[in-house]
């Protein structure tokens, strides 16, 4: 456990500011995406296009493979989140076109 500590501080210490911007804007468009994903829900329609969610969830895991080879973690994890909203737009779509 205190090895797992030591490096979390030692990662905090040390973090890119880039890493928390980049995070920063992925939160914002997450929540941004919340309302969309709670209206396809209720009105059980994919008002998301085919072309738009599956390219866009994609790349975000393509990104989020990228930003943690390079280290930054937060933007990872942050991005994985966000492809994965775009994911549950496309599931939506398929769902609700039927």
């Amino acid at each position: 456990m205190r090895y797992w500590l030591e490096n979390l501080t030692f990662y905090i210490n040390n973090m890119l500011w880039q890493d928390i911007v980049i995070a920063i804007a992925c939160v914002i468009f997450s929540v941004s995406l919340t309302p969309q994903i709670y209206q396809g829900f209720k009105e059980k329609k994919g008002h998301i296009a085919y072309a738009t969610s599956a390219p866009t969830f994609v790349g975000l895991y393509a990104i989020t493979y990228a930003y943690f080879t390079i280290g930054l973690v937060f933007s990872g994890v942050i991005s994985l989140i966000t492809g994965t909203l775009w994911l549950t737009l496309f599931i939506q779509k398929l769902i609700y076109s039927k």
